[in-house]
């Protein structure tokens, strides 16, 4: 499968990059800064660009059968950042409409489950994260709005923690106790969702 990676110099990302290749999948990864691919400039094809101009990212998403996307703000989350992941989702629906490619698989934030419990995930993001939460909102918004076979991903607290493939999946809502997951399994749980096409349209909460 030719696979396009957004966010691929993030700590998700990187995962993603990494085991995606594992898995035998073409790699093609969009990002503003290569010399962070640097280790994998003989495995993955790498192009320069901004993820928020959509010419650029449905002129380099043609020819691929899905996007994974682990794009978003750096922590902490500068004042020109507040609308970052709005504005992607607005580029990469008029993008990738423009190249022809439908599934998308997007990481979200568990802020975003209202039922949560235990952790209370959208009281905490509501008091300790309002502009994350209105921000992953809006990006949600406008993806499921769109004609894209998206999936979300919804993971609570990311560490560095090892890949051990050990995680908990829950369609709709986030896992009881769900308080971290680290990165590596993370984008695990990305390459499962993909390689299962029942997924599509769908929102999951993925946690240890």
């Amino acid at each position: 499968m030719r696979v396009l990676i957004l966010g691929a110099t993030g700590g998700t990302g990187m995962e993603i990059v990494r085991q995606t290749i594992v898995r035998g999948h073409s790699v093609t990864a969009f990002v503003r800064s290569p010399e962070k691919l640097g280790s994998y400039k003989d495995l993955i094809t790498v192009k320069q660009g901004s993820p928020l101009d959509s010419s650029a990212l449905g002129a380099v998403a043609v020819g691929h059968d899905a996007v994974l996307s682990a794009f978003g703000p750096r922590v902490p989350i500068a004042l020109s950042d507040q609308h970052l992941l709005r504005d992607f989702a607005a580029a990469l629906s008029q993008g990738l409409g423009q190249a022809g490619v439908k599934r998308v698989i997007l990481e979200s934030a568990a802020f975003l489950f209202k039922d949560a419990l235990m952790p209370p995930a959208y009281l905490l993001g509501k008091l300790f994260f309002p502009t994350v939460v209105a921000d992953a909102m809006d990006m949600e918004t406008i993806i499921r709005e769109s004609e894209l076979d998206w999936t979300l991903l919804r993971p609570p607290k990311l560490t560095d923690a090892k890949h051990t493939g050990q995680y908990r999946v829950r369609e709709g809502h986030l896992p009881r106790f769900g308080f971290s997951i680290s990165r590596a399994n993370v984008a695990d749980c990305f390459l499962r969702l993909l390689e299962d096409t029942s997924t599509a349209r769908k929102i999951f909460g993925v946690s240890s």
